[in-house]
This record gives structure tokens, C-alpha cells and sequence, in this order.
């Protein structure tokens, strides 16, 4: 592993000096938010500071990652008092901190660990690295100026960050560098194998009978440059998955041949949540999760548009390739 850059140990040092650290990241957190707030939380308990985890939503943590070492470590924002130092992660900015807002406001200071390249830069410390793969990765390399030895609990954290937010190793930002970082995870104790099973390949059967009727539903538009396809709320009711099962869904439709990006809907009550990925490095699907207040990355990015199933699809459909007014 190597040493920590100058704004690394700038970060390392406002937690070390920090009496009372709470690590958060992003509503509707995904595997490299819950991962790299567990692998900090572990790392600065090993550091022998006073740390608590917690989460930017009133619901509890996706259960897609309970088997994580760690896992049982969130506490509900409701119940925790604002820390010394608040350190958010994966977040780009405050409005992503949902819930656990008002905790960061009255924070004695506040840090910010991310490597999303829209991010504000809206605490007191930022480390942003926009050229990491994830912040898990991020949060791996700073071990070692926190005085840490990777254990396996930790290096599984990471690992799991890195591998949901490259895509199981497969977008864009799968660089040398995101790979010598996976191999030091393995050799530090995380089980590659396992990890990718426990993520990928452990759907409940009510969460396959879903995953049927979003793939039945797969639409291609835009000269089939795009496919799409969408689920609402009865879907979940009458198959009995759950709302985090859905988290995935996304990277089948992905797989459709020939296509540019694609796109997930998921009604809820008067909004639509969607879900973009680009399979070219030469569109940015960030660019219009960003147009309705969402973000994410050049590969896979993610936003909420009010209104109908419809209202989304033609909305987004509009700015993706292969569209002609």
C-alpha cells in the first residue's frame, strides 16, 4: 500500500484530532456508500478514536450488505447528537446528505471523502480525487497514515465499494490502479469469490419474479441506441421483493447488445426514480442525472423526476442518443 498524499494526511489529520467522528454518505446509499462508511468506521476504531456510522436516510441500511463484518455498526440519525467532526462520504453535496443534514449543520467541523467530480466541495476539509474508482478505494488508501493494518473486515468493505462502483470491474474507471488495489484487498483477507456472490448471485425468489417482469418489459428506443425498462410500486407488492433488492436491476438491462446507455424507472407515488448506465466512455449519463438535481459518474449515474411513468420516460429518453425532436 502507499503512503498517503499531503491531502490525504490533511484529511487523516483533521480525524485524528477530532474528539468525536460521525461517518455518513448518501440517501439511498449504494455498495460503495455502505461499504466505505463501514471500512472508515472500522479504521478509525482500530485508530482507538471515538467513531459512530450512521445513515442519511430514516430507513435502515440495504440488507443486500448485512453480511459485511460491520454491517450492525449504523445507528438511526434520530438518536445520535452532532459529532466533533462529520465526515461525509461518497456525497457531493449537502442536499445528499438527506436526514442526517441537520447533524453535519451542527457539527463542530465538517470533511468530505469523495471521488464524484460534480462535488461542491461544501465542508471545511475536502478530498476530492475525482480519478478514484471509488471512495472505498479512497478510504483504503489512507490506512496506512491512520496507522492501520488492513484486516480482513476492512479490506471487505473496500473491496465491495470498488467492485459495486466499477461494475463488477467492468466501466470505465477499471484502471490499473482500481485493479492493484483489489489484489492488495484479496491479499489482505477479502474473499473475491464470496464477496461477488453475496452481492450478485443471492437473489431471493421473490426478488427473481421481479427481475422477470422488469426484463419482459425491456423496450428499445432512439434507433435502438437505448433500452429501457420500468417497475411500480405493485410490482414489489405482488412479487414480495424488496425496495433494495432493486439496486442491481439496472446492470441486466445493461447487458442488452448494441445499445448506448441504459435506463431503469422506478415509479413512486408522484416521482420516478431512474437509473442510467453508459456503455461509452463518450457519453456522460451524469451529465443528465444533473439536469434534475441527481449525479453519479461518466458510467452510471442516477436521478428522480416528478410526475408520471411517462412524464420520465420521454423526459429522459429526449437527452439520451439516438433522439431527434
Amino acid at each position: 500500500m502507499r503512503e498517503p498524499t499531503r491531502e490525504e494526511q490533511i484529511a487523516i489529520d483533521a480525524m485524528k484530532g477530532a474528539g468525536s467522528v460521525m461517518v455518513c454518505s448518501h440517501v439511498n446509499p449504494d455498495g460503495d456508500a455502505i461499504g466505505s462508511v463501514i471500512a472508515l468506521t472500522l479504521a478509525l476504531k482500530a485508530a482507538g478514536l471515538e467513531v459512530v456510522a450512521t445513515l442519511a436516510d430514516d430507513a435502515p441500511a440495504p440488507s443486500t450488505y448485512e453480511f459485511l463484518d460491520g454491517f450492525d455498526l449504523f445507528v438511526p440519525n434520530r438518536e445520535l447528537v452532532p459529532p466533533q467532526l462529520f465526515v461525509a462520504l461518497d456525497s457531493p453535496s449537502w442536499e445528499r446528505l438527506g436526514a442526517a443534514q441537520p447533524l453535519s449543520f451542527r457539527a463542530g467541523s465538517t470533511l468530505t471523502i469523495d471521488h464524484h467530480r460534480d462535488n461542491h466541495r461544501f465542508a471545511a476539509y475536502s478530498l476530492v480525487e475525482p480519478e478514484a474508482a471509488s471512495t472505498g478505494s479512497m478510504i483504503w488508501h489512507m490506512l496506512p497514515g491512520l496507522g492501520v493494518e488492513p484486516t480482513p473486515a476492512i479490506a471487505s468493505a473496500c473491496y465491495v465499494a470498488l467492485m459495486t462502483d466499477t461494475g463488477r470491474f467492468s466501466y470505465g474507471n477499471t484502471t490499473p490502479e482500481a485493479l492493484r488495489d483489489a489484489a492488495e484487498m484479496i491479499e489482505a483477507g477479502a474473499v473475491a469469490t464470496s464477496l461477488y456472490q453475496r452481492v450478485y448471485e443471492s437473489r431471493t425468489p421473490a426478488a427473481m419474479a421481479l427481475l422477470g417482469r422488469v426484463l419482459s418489459r425491456i423496450t428499445l428506443a432512439n434507433q435502438d441506441r437505448v433500452a429501457y425498462s420500468w417497475m411500480e410500486e405493485r410490482d414489489l407488492a405482488e412479487t414480495g421483493a424488496t425496495p433494495e433488492e432493486t439496486e442491481n436491476i439496472i446492470d441486466v438491462v445493461r447487458q442488452t447488445g448494441g445499445i448506448v446507455v441504459a435506463a431503469f424507472f422506478k415509479v413512486e407515488g408522484d416521482h420516478v426514480k431512474v437509473s442510467l448506465r453508459s456503455k461509452t466512455r463518450r457519453f456522460d449519463v451524469s451529465a443528465i442525472a444533473k439536469e434534475f438535481n441527481g449525479g453519479g459518474h461518466t458510467a452510471a449515474a442516477g436521478c428522480t423526476v416528478r410526475g408520471t411513468l411517462d412524464d420520465a420516460t420521454g423526459q429522459i429518453l429526449s437527452r439520451l442518443p439516438g433522439h431527434f425532436a
